[in-house]
């Protein structure tokens, strides 16, 4: 098949280019900073914003993959948010409208949103069918909700593209767990390997996840099935509280002691790495719902085993 990534030269799209190649895929990613690299498909210049020469590409293809977005890992000043909506409304839209156009449009795009769009809580998990959206949830920062609003108008400008012959889904997906270095796991693992792997905030916020070899499964699993369209969480069955997560990643390292951090001490913490508390704060407690009523098998559904076989990866890399 001939896959179309746009923004696919962070983490995410790493991870799914690397193993939709490596399955003999064609794989296109469209950037704003085109490396020229050799590998099948390379790397074609967008902006993310208008068309252009790029929509060729999306022109006869079979799948777009659409990661676009301004990274969440920084601080939530107003400027950073308003780049983080307008990148990811702007890239939905402008890719919509390229598929619109085009001769042979793909038969499926699969937009890529967050589980962060579900409310912060403890008492059930969020599925698709019964989760509870957030946005205005009691006893939060008012911004968080401005994370609810990204992700809300990211997925409605998907769902409003005049695109009838292209099946679409919203991939809400949790941290796509990898041995990659800047990525996600890359920045917990350090931390507890540098002894700061405890608690935060006493830790009893719930952390989703995903491991990267299930979010390529569950990413082939949507493009082949017929019959899922709309919104799919992708995340692992048993999300857990961040002080078990931590501990798991702890044991899976053999770091000894995770010390444990106040809200203020995270407050302090997520300055220095340029970031903000919500992603280490926020409650999100999602289920994979329709994954698995559709009957998808996580190769990794729990945390300890899927933290050991990363670790094994990054010792081996």
């Amino acid at each position: 098949m001939k896959i179309v990534l746009p923004g696919g030269t962070g983490q995410v799209g790493t991870v799914l280019r690397r193993a939709l190649t490596a399955a003999g895929h064609e794989v296109v990613v469209l950037s704003r900073r085109p490396t020229g690299r050799g590998e099948p498909g390379g790397e074609v210049a967008w902006d993310g914003r208008t068309l252009g020469p790029w929509t060729e590409a999306i022109d006869g293809s079979d799948v777009v993959v659409n990661l676009a977005g301004r990274s969440v890992s920084c601080r939530y000043t107003p400027v950073n948010l308003k780049a983080m909506m307008d990148s990811r409304v702007d890239s939905a839209r402008v890719v919509g409208e390229a598929i619109a156009a085009a001769a042979r449009p793909p038969k499926v795009w699969l937009q890529m949103s967050t589980a962060t769009v579900y409310a912060h809580r403890f008492d059930a998990p969020n599925d698709e069918a019964t989760g509870m959206i957030g946005g205005s949830e009691p006893g939060v920062p008012g911004y968080w909700g401005y994370s609810v609003d990204i992700a809300t108008a990211w997925e409605r400008e998907q769902e409003q593209a005049d695109t009838p012959h292209t099946r679409k889904a919203a991939l809400r997906s949790a941290m796509v767990m990898s041995p990659d270095r800047g990525g996600v796991f890359d920045v917990l693992l350090r931390l507890a390997r540098l002894g700061l792997g405890g608690p935060v905030a006493g830790g009893a916020q719930y952390v989703s996840w995903i491991h990267d070899h299930d979010f390529v499964r569950a990413v082939e699993f949507l493009v082949a099935r017929d019959d899922l369209a709309g919104p799919v969480n992708l995340a692992a069955p048993a999300p857990l509280p961040q002080r078990a997560f931590m501990r798991a990643l702890r044991r899976a390292w053999g770091a000894p002691v995770g010390l444990p951090a106040t809200k203020w001490m995270a407050e302090l913490g997520a300055f220095a790495l340029r970031s903000d508390t919500e992603l280490l704060l926020k409650s999100r407690r999602v289920v994979p719902g329709r994954l698995l009523d559709a009957g998808f098998s996580f190769d990794h559904p729990e945390w300890p085993e899927a933290a050991a076989d990363l670790v094994r990866r990054v010792r081996i890399r």
